[in-house]
């Protein structure tokens, strides 16, 4: 039952994080396209009260008139619309669930085994955890600071996207290395995440509520606070398409299994923001289809990096001791490592004993109600038909997760090797 309560409140938390993130996004990406669309006023009446730019739009069988001033209009009204509960809940639910699936479990999720970092491999799951949190208060931090120091009047920005485009290299390199493939993935979009949310808390709203404050005083706004509100917002719209992508990441293991995942991760990071950037200039009347272009042959690139290699992804050393502990028995074809004919039967045994504890219809391990991702292994139909996706995830080191279940070398070895006959 506790496995089962905790299922269902993972499902609601998703449910509600993933509203929260479309509401925001959508909000979000609309004001762009509003403020990067906007006309000059046609009507003089309109120059004369301040309005800066105009856009007439047709909408569900409704025409809207939206007009943008460019300092501060006559009077505000009392019934003035904010923006940021939807940031904020987004953040909030998507910690939660980040805290009920990934700290609450940092042995199987979070702990590298396989880090080339040995302090790393070694953690304790209370270590992971403050790590976790630490790699999200430090991205954030070290985010601020960039834009404190490096564009403080917002005069060098192009010279900040450089810098933060260096800084998210970092941070898919670093999680790779400290954390579990799939929670890599996660905690790099969760540090983009983090910084959206965080330019809303600290600096977009707190500088809107001073320039209201400003403008009910009879009081000159500070442009200041105009101006960094903006800069915050244009960067938490290029943050958007790869922390969309970084989140859905864990449904796709070739790309937090690979050797060179954190280049991978960087790939999509420059993609998703080349594509928005396409986007954004669309919007002012500007075609660039260079943008996109480049942002599909960074794709392209990925797909290049990540695609399989022809030959078992299996290290050299547990090759060699899968073949010499195989070359002991009794030359049986079917059991030779070494020769790749590999049947079933000892594959199914694999999976049994290393596998369906979890990936069951009535999982024994007491941290799932039902098979992980609907993954059954259970019988040799269902793990013939999962075939490549095993021998993928189990080659590479990423499953079982944290190695709960001991798998061997020659094991993985195995499972490398086999070429699964066709059902």
């Amino acid at each position: 039952m506790e496995a089962y309560l905790l299922e269902f409140g993972n499902m609601l938390l998703r449910w509600l994080h993933v509203i929260a993130a479309i509401a925001w996004i959508g909000e979000s990406i609309y004001f762009v396209m509003l403020d990067n669309g906007l006309k000059s006023p046609r009507a003089a009446e309109d120059k004369q009260k301040g309005v800066f730019g105009e856009m007439w739009a047709v909408h569900g069988g409704g025409f809207y008139h939206n007009q943008k001033y460019a300092t501060a209009p006559a009077k505000l009204p009392d019934d003035l619309h904010w923006s940021f509960w939807k940031a904020y809940t987004t953040w909030l639910s998507g910690f939660a669930l980040f805290a009920l699936l990934y700290l609450a479990s940092p042995g199987i999720y979070l702990i590298n085994p396989s880090s080339s970092w040995e302090w790393a491999a070694n953690m304790t799951g209370w270590q992971a955890n403050i790590a976790a949190v630490l790699f999200l208060l430090l991205g954030w931090v070290v985010y601020n600071e960039l834009c404190k120091r490096i564009s403080p009047n917002m005069e060098r920005d192009g010279v900040l996207s450089i810098a933060v485009a260096v800084m998210m290299v970092v941070v898919a390199y670093v999680s790779v290395h400290l954390f579990a493939g799939r929670a890599a993935f996660l905690l790099t979009g969760a540090v983009m995440a983090t910084a959206m949310s965080a330019n809303v808390f600290f600096w977009i709203i707190p500088g809107q509520r001073r320039m209201v404050k400003a403008m009910k005083a009879g009081e000159t706004p500070n442009p200041l606070d105009g101006k960094r509100g903006k800069q915050r917002s244009v960067h938490n719209t290029y943050f958007t398409l790869p922390v969309v992508l970084l989140m859905l990441s864990n449904h796709y293991s070739f790309m937090y299994t690979h050797a060179y995942s954190w280049a991978i991760m960087a790939l999509f990071i420059f993609a998703g923001a080349l594509i928005r950037q396409f986007f954004v200039l669309m919007h002012q009347g500007n075609i660039r289809p260079a943008y996109p272009a480049a942002g599909v042959a960074l794709l392209l690139v990925a797909v290049w990096v990540a695609a399989p290699s022809s030959k078992p992804a299996v290290p050299e050393s547990q090759s060699t001791a899968s073949a010499n502990a195989n070359a002991e028995m009794d030359g049986n074809a079917e059991m030779s490592t070494a020769s790749g004919d590999i049947d079933i039967a000892r594959i199914q045994g694999i999976m049994n004993e290393r596998c369906v504890q979890c990936h069951a219809k009535n999982p024994s391990h007491a941290g799932f109600a039902a098979a992980p991702a609907g993954i059954l292994l259970d019988s040799e139909r269902h793990t013939t038909i999962q075939a490549q996706m095993v021998k993928q995830v189990v080659a590479s080191g990423y499953m079982p997760l944290g190695n709960i279940t001991k798998i061997t070398d020659e094991e993985r070895a195995a499972i490398a090797a086999w070429k699964p006959e066709p059902l």
